[in-house]
């Protein structure tokens, strides 16, 4: 191993407490150190809570009433958590054990009830924030880029939207306000005017002019229906919906892209659905890709639609590129080497073995490699610490291309209620959707990236478990069959992930009904999940995702045709169930430990089955 490497195993309490005793410790070394701080401010000052007041029976009283309440938390939390934490036995949701780093600095920050959206009390998380912005910005390849954190993905998609709706609208605001600025320019070309175009213009504008086109714009009310349409492929994730309401653009202007049968966006029909609105002088708002879909864990081809942006710009036709890639954002990290730069593909086998990245053959495609290239051309993406940052929730964030984007959306200037000085970062409430927004979670982001860099000597070696983990389980999955009171069950998997998602199908060899197959895969779910189990004890516990023909489309086709189905039984149920397993565990690296936990898997799936059948 690299000396530079980290060694995730140390930065996890573990799934049996294992490195519980160090977290004991640094937590109360942590606690010990904010006590002694407010001990020593102003040490002659008079206690505010005398040794008298607690003595009183009231005092004691409510000190017990504190401690029975804490104890009926922790009981509800023991009855109503799921294992999350475990090695090998939760293959279910975006859950995993988080980093401790991450965790300790949480815990220790909240003791300080920092607000991030107000300067003077939070210098220090603050500060934190600016540089974790700096360091989602640069992971993602941009060079003048800037990021913020927010509470979620969801909010980063709608801060996005609201970009979106910003840049469209600016030229027809520039017309109105600042005519000479777009001189000779029809409403079409003003509707496909690009962001660096808008920049350029704005960098002409006095302060005061600045603030009328703003007024001008889309904020104003005016020209919203007029700004095109959203372009999300089928598989976007549903704060999409929630971004075109909340921002005024409305559901109508959305525009869906099937995925193909490896369920990414088809980009040949997105091409298509461009050109038609284009020959019909609709605008494009925005066209958004996704790298890292919750429910299959696909890539988009980013690359390819960068450079069909490209090639339409010259026809004078432009789009905002927004990347969602909250889930699958961090594995740029597996791209970079220890001096952060973006290798070549060619480069990447020696890279992985340099660093003890894989213990097995994985398979990186190069299409996969392409898109997470050109996420850097994007003008914003979404990214959360809190799915494969291994940051505990909530901490989602946004990153932009280029800094100087963030003035279009902005309110009011830093000096109008904060002062400004050398050192003191940005004064965030001008530039984001929230108000008040804890300094904890910087904290905890901030210390997560100290400690695991974003190259492949951090997270790179942590998602790249994780992802020879999925393509195991795939492999193992694809082995699996059961023989239970006379009857033949196999697994059929999707096929090979882009991420560390896997979803598979358990069938009855030679059942000829699509609907009692889907029937099977739910009470499956049903005993591996809350419905129909004692979580704490289940050997199994997994989640599950419907494909719907009328989202997907036909691109489950080839994978009910593996099984033995036809198109026309999926023409009369219009849907397949699947088993889904976000497959973040950082511990089944190691072969022994796989094989350990996908033998318990197989015996607690034939159980299961056993009870079904």
């Amino acid at each position: 191993m690299d000396n530079k490497d980290i060694n995730y195993n140390a930065l996890f309490v573990g799934d049996k407490a294992e490195n519980g005793a160090n977290y004991i410790n640094e937590l109360s070394r942590l606690l010990q150190s904010h006590m002694g701080w407010r001990k020593n401010y102003i040490p002659g000052d008079m206690p505010a809570i005398s040794d008298e007041d607690k003595r009183s029976p009231e005092y004691q009283e409510t000190m017990q009433r504190q401690h029975d309440v804490l104890t009926e938390v922790d009981r509800r939390l023991r009855e109503g958590s799921v294992p999350w934490m475990s090695a090998g036995r939760y293959w279910g949701q975006m859950l995993s054990d988080t980093l401790t780093p991450a965790m300790l600095a949480y815990s220790q920050a909240m003791l300080w009830n920092a607000n991030n959206v107000t300067l003077e009390c939070s210098m220090a998380t603050s500060k934190m924030e600016a540089e974790v912005g700096d360091e989602i910005a640069d992971l993602l390849g941009y060079k003048e880029g800037w990021g913020h954190l927010t509470h979620d993905g969801s909010i980063a998609n709608l801060e996005a939207m609201w970009y979106m709706r910003q840049f469209k609208s600016m030229p027809l605001a520039f017309k109105e306000v600042v005519p000479d600025k777009v001189k000779g320019l029809n409403e079409w070309e003003l509707l496909n005017m690009s962001v660096e175009k808008v920049l350029d213009i704005l960098k002409t504008l006095t302060p005061e002019q600045i603030d009328a086109v703003k007024n001008h714009s889309s904020r104003s009310g005016k020209n919203i229906q007029k700004l095109g349409k959203l372009i999300v492929p089928y598989t976007k994730h549903y704060s999409w919906l929630k971004a075109l309401d909340i921002t005024g653009v409305g559901l109508d202007q959305m525009v869906q892209i099937p995925v193909k049968s490896d369920f990414r966006q088809n980009v040949d029909i997105l091409k298509k659905k461009v050109k038609e609105l284009a020959s019909k002088h609709i605008p494009i708002l925005g066209v958004v890709a996704v790298v890292g879909t919750t429910e299959e864990g696909q890539v988009d081809e980013v690359n390819r639609i960068v450079k069909f942006r490209d090639e339409m710009e010259k026809q004078g036709v432009y789009f905002y590129l927004h990347v969602d890639a909250a889930y699958g954002g961090y594995a740029r990290a597996l791209f970079r080497d220890e001096n952060n730069n973006f290798v070549e593909y060619d480069q990447l086998e020696d890279m992985f073995k340099k660093h003890h990245v894989f213990n097995t053959d994985v398979h990186i495609d190069k299409e996969v490699y392409e898109a997470y290239k050109a996420i850097k051309d994007a003008e914003s993406v979404t990214i959360d610490p809190h799915k494969m940052g291994y940051v505990q929730y909530c901490a989602g964030s946004i990153a932009i291309k280029y800094e100087s984007m963030r003035n279009v959306i902005s309110y009011f200037a830093p000096y109008v209620f904060e002062k400004k000085t050398a050192e003191a970062p940005d004064m965030l409430g001008s530039y984001i959707l929230a108000g008040s927004k804890g300094g904890a979670t910087a904290a905890g982001v901030w210390a997560a990236h100290q400690t695991v860099p974003l190259n492949i000597t951090g997270y790179g070696r942590l998602i790249g478990s994780s992802i020879e983990t999925a393509q195991r389980f795939r492999k193992f999955l694809k082995t699996l069959k059961f023989n239970v009171k006379g009857k033949t069950v196999e697994a059929y998997p999707l096929d090979n992930p882009d991420f560390n998602m896997v979803d598979w199908v358990l069938k009855v060899d030679g059942e000829t009904d699509l609907e009692k197959t889907n029937k099977l895969n739910e009470k499956m779910f049903d005993l591996a999940s809350f419905y129909d189990s004692r979580v704490y004890s289940n050997l199994f516990l997994t989640s599950h995702t419907i494909f719907k023909k009328d989202t997907y489309g036909d691109s489950p086709v080839p994978f009910i045709e593996r099984m033995g189905f036809t198109k026309d039984d999926w023409e009369k149920v219009g849907s397949v169930t699947l088993l889904r397993a976000a497959i973040m565990t950082p511990f089944l690296h190691q072969t022994k430990t796989f094989e350990f936990y996908t033998k318990g898997i197989a015996k607690a799936m034939e159980e299961k089955l056993n009870e079904i059948l």
